[in-house]
């Protein structure tokens, strides 16, 4: 099986071998150096290989994986002169489109369940007490057997936890309403960034990210985040959430020849900061133990330094793009990612980095065993499809003729929590016992107290009553008073008849 053609130099051509592309890589470097070309090359050499992919659009250009390039001209033929690529011929690539908030392109969507407490409490920011009352919650949701779905049933909990604090912190530890109302907040504040769209049924199928078409090329999902990028805490962990769920739900594969799905992290720093130790934990586990289920990732950031040293260490095929040394970070970033690579004595990569054109890279592949490949410079190759963004009609015409059309365009609202904990809340009302008012007549609690206001108007009005009657019927409704409302209707008509003593 021939490999992923990345580029050539005057002496050496560099390939990715499909054995190895499961073993991860990294695509780095500044704004405007070919950083997305190259990406673009990979996800559409693997589809040729009959790899699906899934890679997030931050800027929008990425979409034009979907249509064929233009016809060569002067300066696309020259270098395709330099590449010995005489065969190349413009095409589109199998590709769908999604959209967590269902604008441009499927809407992609999980429970909470699905989500768990872990990462929802990520994106929403909690402290350590705030986390461990979601963690309760959750585990009330499974004992409770109630379905977690969207986030009217994770507020409709929440409001239940609040109104049974005492009982719950007897069972499962300390439950405070500040906290609850606290996480509340949090989840108004989420909704209003738009991700109440994101949580709900029909839930994303892992299987409609790995598909094939008719010819048997891997279909390229791309996720539209150019709204989703605005909130990088929800970015970053929506694409966490995904890749832990190929992670669980993916059996081990060994060896193949070729990865089962890639997974192609654009602005991989928004994953890494502000994380803290846990997740990053969880992050380099699934990353060191995915490649076992057959799924490649792939990470593209600016900086190499952007990814941490336990995850960068296992990243073998690099294809690092220039970096502009004009600060003393930036100085220290190039040396860094000058020590990621294997030494190439005919080359000063410290110098290469800071000196490379546009297209041009530095790059280095996993050879035979498994073993990476010394650095090279190389001229990189160019994508069959188009480099740029892609017209609304075009879009349009592509989502026509997706394979999961109709599928997850409808909103599905089944029986959840928010259902059950109302019909309960319903139920228990129906069997509480009728209240009787002071006319000896059955009512409702706010009945009872309005039939008690009545009769401290009537007192007030001046029946000719002595007041020391007064006062002990007063005395007797606050006693006997059957509800909130009652309560603070005759609390306001005693400030009245005393003077105003509470």
């Amino acid at each position: 099986m021939s490999g992923i053609f990345i580029g050539r130099n005057a002496t050496a051509s560099i390939e990715l071998d499909p054995r190895y592309g499961n073993r991860h890589g990294m695509i780095a470097g500044a704004t405007g150096t070919g950083k997305s070309v190259s990406l673009m090359l990979m996800a559409e050499g693997f589809s040729k290989l009959g790899v699906p992919c899934f890679l997030a659009d931050a800027k929008g250009d990425l979409a034009g994986l979907s249509q064929a390039a233009a016809p060569a001209g002067d300066k696309l033929k020259a270098r395709l002169d330099k590449l010995e690529l005489a065969g190349w011929q413009p095409g589109a690539n199998p590709v769908v489109f999604w959209d967590l908030f269902g604008k441009l392109g499927h809407p992609v969507r999980a429970t909470v369940s699905e989500m768990g407490p872990t990462l929802l409490g990520r994106i929403l920011e909690l402290n350590d007490t705030q986390q461990g009352v979601l963690e309760i919650v959750f585990r009330l949701a499974d004992e409770q057997g109630l379905l977690l779905l969207d986030m009217d049933d994770l507020r409709a909990l929440l409001n239940f936890t609040a109104e049974h604090a005492a009982e719950i912190s007897t069972k499962y530890g300390l439950v405070s309403k500040q906290s609850v109302g606290a996480i509340t907040r949090s989840l108004l504040k989420l909704e209003q960034a738009g991700a109440n769209h994101f949580f709900g049924e029909p839930a994303l199928e892992l299987a409609d990210l790995m598909r094939q078409d008719m010819s048997g090329r891997g279909v390229i999902n791309v996720l539209a985040a150019q709204d989703l990028i605005l909130n990088p805490r929800l970015y970053s962990t929506f694409l966490l959430w995904l890749l832990s769920e190929l992670f669980e739900a993916l059996p081990e594969a060994g060896d193949l020849d070729k990865p089962k799905l890639v997974f192609f992290f654009d602005e991989a720093h928004l994953l890494f900061d502000d994380a803290p130790p846990a997740l990053r934990q969880r992050v380099e586990q699934v990353v060191r133990l995915i490649r076992s289920k057959g799924v490649g990732v792939y990470f593209c950031s600016q900086n190499p330094d952007d990814v941490p040293g336990d995850i960068l260490g296992q990243l073998g095929n690099r294809v690092q793009h220039a970096l502009r040394a004009f600060t003393p970070r930036d100085q220290k970033a190039v040396k860094a990612a000058a020590e990621t690579f294997v030494a190439n004595p005919k080359l000063d990569v410290v110098a290469a980095i800071g000196g490379l054109g546009v297209g041009e890279a530095l790059a280095s592949t996993l050879g035979e065993g498994g073993v990476p490949c010394p650095v090279q410079q190389i001229l990189v190759s160019t994508p069959t499809c188009r480099i740029g963004a892609i017209s609304d009609d075009e879009r349009a015409q592509v989502r026509s003729r997706s394979p999961v059309s109709g599928k997850y365009d409808t909103t599905v609202n089944r029986d959840s929590a928010a259902e059950m904990l109302a019909r309960r809340a319903s139920e228990k009302a129906a069997e509480a016992p009728p209240v009787t008012a002071p006319s000896g007549k059955a009512g409702t609690p706010a009945q009872a107290g309005s039939d008690w206001g009545g009769m401290i108007r009537d007192a007030m009005l001046g029946t000719g009553r002595r007041q020391g009657m007064i006062e002990t019927m007063a005395k007797s409704v606050v006693r006997t008073a059957g509800s909130k409302v009652g309560q603070q209707i005759v609390r306001g008509i005693l400030g009245g008849i005393f003077g105003g003593k509470r």
